[in-house]
């Protein structure tokens, strides 16, 4: 299947769009456009303009209102005369057909919604058979509701030799109506596949997951970019890929991990994100296995994210979608090497704000009433790694005696250098 633009075009410049509305003031909005920018960064455009206008709600027709679509629509002329081609605009959230399609006419250039964008994120960084399935799932749900606008211009072309027939005559149906047909049921029936093959796979993975023996699972979930694969390199000892750039790590990888004498799988997850499509929740359904089989889940934070709490409540909530919200869990705090905050005025008497609160301040409030299932490292310097470790081989045995009582957990002779790769990367 053909991938999205900005696979095909890794320097195109972007302009981005986003909405400050009653359910999203100005603060959020921005926030989600810092997002949207990192994301289209990790897609490998380079975003030269942001838009945003204060409104109800979207537009049904054209996201924006009028005037506003009328001025992006002149920065991008003035860009043209300037020979600074605007290569594509990207709006903040899904957009309908009808959107796009008007969307398109009026700026006369290529259209991404937020979920688009993800997609080709995904569907570059995929590289096993099971997530380049997934991928194509996804993308196919997508495509399936907006294939009417790819056909526009042959909606009113002529009919057949039908003199009076009605509505469903298919003498009066035009070829982009039967093109639309057809590739609606080409898709379809391309969907019916995808989802047999991920069953398969389905199959094949939970027949792995039997074989590994009687062993705790730990998975390490969390928001998107937070250090999670520098964690898992440092547990196990492996060379998991880690970049700075969202869903680095689309496929699941299973470390086995030695700690003292007890060994147990660690599997290092796909990160979740705010306003993740539906679709691909549903394609990746198999892949987050890893997290519903988890005995123990590691939520891991980016404490240095100044919306760190709202990312927090994003994976909260798409665990308890994926039904995993009572499994055993700790929260850890990564990057604390990186958490900034400014010392307020003695002067200044407005309330102080999160900005202005220091690591300390932070870990006295309600993460202090969380103890030992709370910690704060730091991944990339190797700060309280090894108390970490200390908490993680207490929970991991307390799991395995309440599991396998009669099971024999220690392994003397193994350390752990002896690391095994569990998964298909």
């Amino acid at each position: 299947m053909k991938e999205f633009v900005l696979s095909e075009a890794k320097a195109e410049t972007a302009i981005l769009v986003g909405l400050i509305t009653p359910d999203q003031d100005e603060a959020k909005t921005k926030e989600y456009l810092d997002e949207l920018e990192f994301l289209a960064d990790t897609a490998g455009a380079v975003c030269v303009k942001r838009f945003t206008q204060r409104v109800g709600g979207p537009n049904k027709t054209t996201y924006v209102g009028k005037g506003k679509l009328d001025e992006i629509h002149q920065y991008i002329r003035q860009e043209e005369e300037a020979e600074r081609e605007i290569g594509m605009v990207i709006f903040d959230d899904e957009l309908t057909a009808k959107q796009i399609r008007n969307i398109e006419q009026a700026l006369k250039v290529k259209i991404l919604d937020r979920t688009s964008l993800i997609l080709d994120i995904f569907a570059m960084r995929a590289q096993t058979a099971n997530a380049k399935t997934q991928v194509e799932l996804a993308q196919y749900r997508y495509m399936l509701p907006r294939l009417q606008r790819l056909w526009t211009h042959l909606e009113r072309q002529g009919g057949g030799s039908g003199s009076g027939g009605g509505k469903g005559s298919v003498g009066l149906r035009g070829p982009g109506e039967t093109q639309l047909e057809m590739d609606r049921r080409i898709i379809l029936h391309r969907i019916t596949l995808l989802k047999q093959r991920l069953i398969e796979i389905d199959k094949q993975k939970t027949t792995q997951r039997k074989s590994r023996g009687r062993l705790i699972r730990v998975a390490l979930v969390g928001y998107t970019n937070v250090g999670k694969s520098t964690l898992m390199n440092l547990l196990s000892k492996s060379d998991v890929f880690a970049e700075n750039k969202l869903f680095a790590t689309l496929d699941t990888t299973v470390r086995k991990v030695v700690v003292g004498n007890l060994p147990f799988l660690l599997a290092d997850t796909v990160g979740f994100i705010r306003k993740l499509p539906t679709d691909l929740v549903d394609s990746f359904k198999s892949t987050l296995d890893e997290t519903r089989e988890a005995d123990l889940l590691v939520h891991v934070v980016d404490i240095s994210h100044p919306d760190f709490e709202e990312q927090i409540q994003v994976v909260e909530r798409t665990l308890k979608d994926l039904g995993c919200a009572d499994k055993p869990s700790m929260i850890v705090f990564n990057k604390i090497d990186a958490y900034r905050w400014v010392d307020k005025d003695p002067d200044d008497l407005t309330p102080p704000t999160k900005e202005n609160v220091t690591l300390d301040e932070l870990k006295r409030t309600w993460m202090a009433r969380l103890d030992e299932n709370c910690l704060f490292i730091s991944a990339k310097e190797k700060t309280n790694i090894d108390g970490f470790r200390d908490v993680l081989y207490k929970k991991v045995r307390e799991l395995h005696v309440q599991k396998y009582p009669y099971n024999d957990f220690l392994y003397p002779e193994e350390s752990e250098e002896e690391g095994i790769v569990m998964s298909e990367k």
